[in-house]
């Protein structure tokens, strides 16, 4: 049996021709060897087929995770995240499949079903490879290119020295004038203005890490400060802070400005537009809608589309679950500290509460503690703490 290229992929053997009437051993006939050779070739066709349809698929398969670590590499911060996020998505679509609950009854995916999933996880953040570094790794407030705190830092130290040297002038200026001064009462109101301005730049240290939400409190004194006067090289007096990194230190939540989130945000439109210009067979035709589905919320309020629980459908909305419990327990966010099992499902039982995510795959999750299962494959020994399933929010 030869192939397309002429090579030789297997062999059809036939032994011992045999006489119908007397059962002797014959040689094949013309005629038999000429309907052999055409089954043969018959069966080249299909092996090679078969051989041809699982290269294609190998090779898909391999283009699809190389893009994936394209995106992974892109960003030391989301690291394996593409990975474990397809790991995720099938032990809680398997769990749903096999399910007997009352909201999994009708709910059944073949194997064909399941693999369109799962090529679906792998590219659900394909869009990212045309998001900027500078805003996917963004791990503070006052980060652009480089982290803009050293230049406020130095810009206390400046002001610290300025205001000691106006105090001084101040001090020769009444002496001059014949009044008294106590060196006693100089000293200290100079370390009263060093320990204020230090007290001020470590107040912005700690807020332009965005760990915590800021209070309104925090946020007026950021402005506070950004009004401070300091004179600049030219001999100009300016404002301590500029207006841009005002807005970016009094960021509420998080690190990223509204507009550098739009920006993040708008790598599903990449990936739903991306997706959707491949020309699928027809069991990876849903590919696009998986894919693009896992920023959605139950009540509408998700993106890009603002669909509805009841508009999508369940494997989209196994991939929200998937994607948010893998972004609150990865070590590799910048803006960040990986998150213990306990308060990630707390957070996720906030969520259902709040219709951010399907109920019946977070109850799912909990049910077949699919959370332990995946927590002892990828989280480190700390984040895993002792689990009272009775006392997880929303459960």
């Amino acid at each position: 049996m030869r192939n397309h290229e002429n090579e030789v992929i297997g062999v059809l053997q036939l032994i011992n021709a045999k006489d119908s009437a007397t059962q002797a051993i014959i040689p094949f006939s013309d005629s038999h060897q000429r309907l052999v050779e055409s089954l043969a070739s018959q069966a080249a066709i299909a092996l090679s087929n078969h051989h041809l349809i699982e290269g294609l698929k190998s090779l898909f398969e391999s283009f699809i995770k190389l893009i994936a670590d394209a995106i992974d590499e892109k960003s030391p911060y989301t690291g394996g995240h593409c990975q474990r996020v397809p790991v995720l998505t099938m032990m809680l679509a398997e769990a749903a499949n096999q399910s007997e609950h009352d909201a999994f009854k009708s709910f059944t995916l073949s194997a064909q079903e399941l693999y369109e999933l799962k090529i679906a996880a792998w590219l659900h953040d394909c869009g990212k490879v045309t998001t900027p570094e500078s805003i996917m790794d963004k791990a503070t407030k006052l980060e652009t290119i480089f982290d803009r705190i050293h230049l406020i830092d130095e810009r206390f130290e400046l002001l610290k020295s300025q205001r000691e040297a106006n105090h001084l002038r101040k001090v020769v200026e009444a002496q001059a004038k014949g009044k008294l001064v106590n060196p006693k009462h100089l000293a200290h109101e100079i370390n009263v203005i060093k320990k204020q301005l230090d007290d001020d730049k470590n107040f912005i240290r700690k807020v332009n890490y965005g760990s915590e939400s800021m209070s309104t409190d925090d946020q007026t004194r950021v402005r506070e400060i950004a009004n401070y006067q300091y004179q600049n090289e030219a001999g100009q007096s300016v404002k301590f802070l500029s207006e841009d990194e005002t807005n970016n230190l009094t960021i509420p939540k998080g690190t990223l400005t509204p507009e550098e989130r739009q920006i993040i945000n708008n790598h599903i439109v990449v990936t739903i537009n991306m997706l959707e210009s491949l020309p699928y067979p027809k069991g990876l035709r849903r590919v696009p809608e998986y894919a693009g589905g896992h920023h959605e919320r139950m009540d509408g309020t998700g993106y890009p589309k603002g669909l509805r629980r009841d508009q999508m459908s369940i494997p989209a909305r196994i991939m929200g679950v998937a994607d948010i419990f893998e972004a609150l327990t990865s070590k590799d966010r910048p803006y960040k500290k990986a998150k213990t099992l306990s308060d990630t499902l707390n957070i996720l039982g906030n969520m259902k509460l709040n219709q951010h995510i399907d109920p019946d795959i977070f109850d799912l999750f909990i049910r077949e503690k699919i959370y332990l299962r995946y927590a002892e494959m990828f989280l480190d020994s700390e984040q895993i703490d002792t689990i009272d399933e009775s006392k997880i929010v929303g459960y």
